[in-house]
């Protein structure tokens, strides 16, 4: 999503929004994505259009702009009722899809599509003064009148355009295509990339425009049996070509362009150069991983990078025999670089290898990629919550640290205010001495202390998140004073702190939504319940009913295996 200049968000017309729904959603606009919606399956039993409609402005808070409404339903679908063009258009059954035809709309359906056609007319003119007055002239836009608008609104997040059909019977899929050629923007009309010039601190700018200097953001690296590594990159400004030398940004380091492809599906074409708004597969960079900025060597940047979320749940992983070992280092290792989200680490106690992800499908997902592309076998140990700690109320502390063991002593002190942060806003170190209580060198010293606090906990062992801790004062002594004092007096004030802060243990919590049949309805909330889920709510679907709670990640190992016997299957 980073990456995309417009994206089209497609649902089950049985299903509608569902969680992973909402966090796509979020994460689109985060990185403000123009997008449209696709409401698919309306061929399938139970497929409800309206309902779903109702789901998109309830929960994604979506401002709609209806498009298109169903002609038919489920084993009935005819086609779509295509309210800009004010037709109907009818697919036939015989060949998949690939012809249609333009009718009059029905008697049945003119009601309704006279209803939303107005809605979508009075929400599109909106978009250009000179248009709605016309309109409230009682003069009535034309069909490319109305794209304009349409387009102009869609790029600017005023709504989001709604469209519907049935990919598998191949219903809805060209006007769909023709809507995003109509409403989605070119990369001259999203905003310009920006970022930070490396060395100077200060904002730069990159239009997409093959005259800028060159930019690009790696967004994906990958595998291919035949190519090598791919690294997928977007380019934001300037040009690239083969055989030229690019600069890693972030790493400082340079990189030569040996190959590239254009990729289309699991097509690969050759070419030699490429344009600002092309994404295109690098084949053969070094040093370069998801996240990264690639610019001109004589003009660098620093793009805004991609937010990876920290991992929720680890397991130890060895070879099977001797043979693995060397080749389960190598497969980690390029795992990790396609997979950001994806970390390796070792137990310096026991040397085991232990991996972290985002659930236990993911690493399930991960231990069968090894065996799979890199004939890897693997002993998978139990799986392990990635719990948290932090702080919970706002505490000061003084902290004096002192020894004198003959000849130079060690002398710090330090005066800390420690106060809990808002979630998800990780760790923060604030330096306001004033009047130089303690000397510019030194205060590094004061936050690697603290931080090392904040790796290894106060309660459990678990890192410390979501904090602010504020240096407000200190002292310090000519001969005795240096870093590793003030990290010692850092460390230990953070410590004192913490534990006076009333610290607490967070734990990851899972959204689940499981859809059943209602007779095995109390079933499944028992068993939620068991697990210290919180059942926030259900709603009918069809004959099925789903249930939406927020489950505790911890008591969640195992859940489909049971879920499948305590509904005959039937639950997912």
């Amino acid at each position: 999503l980073r990456v995309l200049d417009g994206a089209v968000a497609i649902f089950d017309g049985v299903a509608g929004v569902e969680p992973q729904t909402e966090t796509v959603w979020r994460q689109a606009n985060r990185y403000k994505v123009p997008r449209m919606c696709f409401i698919n399956k309306m061929d399938r039993t139970g497929a409800d259009f309206y309902k779903c409609l109702e789901m998109i402005k309830d929960r994604l808070q979506a401002k709609t702009l209806v498009l298109q409404i169903p002609y038919g339903s489920e084993s009935d679908l005819k086609g779509v009722i295509d309210l800009v063009k004010n037709k109907a258009i009818v697919w036939a059954n015989e060949d998949l899809g690939a012809k249609y035809e333009y009718i009059d709309i029905p008697e049945d359906l003119k009601e309704t599509a006279e209803k939303y056609r107005s809605e979508m007319v009075e929400l599109a003119v909106e978009q250009d003064e000179e248009v709605l007055e016309r309109y409230l002239d009682g003069v009535e836009p034309d069909e490319e009148t109305l794209n304009k608008c349409i387009r102009k609104g869609t790029i600017n997040f005023e709504f989001v355009p709604i469209l519907t059909g049935s990919a598998f019977k191949n219903k809805g899929v060209q006007p769909l295509l023709d809507a995003v050629v109509n409403f989605m923007p070119d990369p001259s009309e999203v905003q310009q990339a920006t970022g930070t010039i490396p060395g100077k601190e200060e904002e730069g700018i990159r239009k997409a425009s093959d005259e800028e200097p060159f930019s690009a953001l790696a967004f994906k690296v990958a595998n291919d049996p035949f190519v090598g590594s791919l690294t997928f990159t977007r380019i934001y400004s300037g040009k690239l070509e083969t055989g030229s030398t690019i600069l890693n940004s972030v790493k400082d380091d340079k990189e030569r362009i040996g190959r590239m492809l254009l990729m289309h599906a699991n097509n690969r074409e050759d070419i030699k150069i490429a344009h600002a708004g092309d994404i295109v597969a690098i084949a053969g960079l070094k040093d370069t991983v998801t996240g990264e900025t690639l610019s001109d060597p004589q003009k660098p940047i620093i793009l805004e990078s991609m937010d990876f979320p920290d991992p929720v749940i680890e397991i130890a992983v060895e070879p099977k025999t001797k043979a693995d070992q060397e080749k389960m280092g190598e497969a980690l290792a390029r795992l990790a670089k396609e997979d950001p989200s994806f970390r390796v680490t070792s137990d310096e106690e026991s040397g085991q290898t232990i991996i972290k992800g985002m659930g236990e499908l993911h690493l399930d997902i991960i231990v069968d990629r090894m065996k799979r592309e890199f004939k890897v076998e693997a002993n998978v140990g139990a799986p392990q919550v990635a719990y948290r700690e932090t702080v919970s109320k706002e505490i000061e502390v003084i902290y004096t640290h002192k020894k004198q063991s003959g000849g130079a002593g060690q002398f710090a002190e330090v005066e800390i205010i420690v106060e809990s942060g808002e979630p998800g806003t990780g760790r923060i170190f604030e330096d306001k001495i004033k009047g130089g209580n303690i000397p510019k060198e030194y205060i590094p010293g004061v936050q690697k202390g603290i931080e090392g606090v904040a790796d290894t906990g106060v309660i459990a062992g678990f890192p410390i998140i979501d904090y602010k801790v504020t240096l407000v004062d200190g002292k310090y002594h000519d001969v005795d004073s240096s870093s590793l004092a003030f990290e010692i007096a850092g460390r230990m004030a953070f410590k004192e702190a913490c534990l006076k802060a009333n610290p607490k243990l967070l734990e990851p919590l899972m959204r689940v939504e499981v859809v059943t049949p209602e007779q095995f309805m109390g079933d499944v909330i028992g068993d939620l319940s068991s697990r210290r889920g919180q059942v926030s709510g259900s709603e009918a679907r069809g004959n099925t009913t789903a249930i939406s709670s927020m489950v505790p990640l911890a008591n969640m190992f195992g859940y489909v295996n049971t879920l499948r016997s305590m509904t005959q299957g039937r639950a997912q």
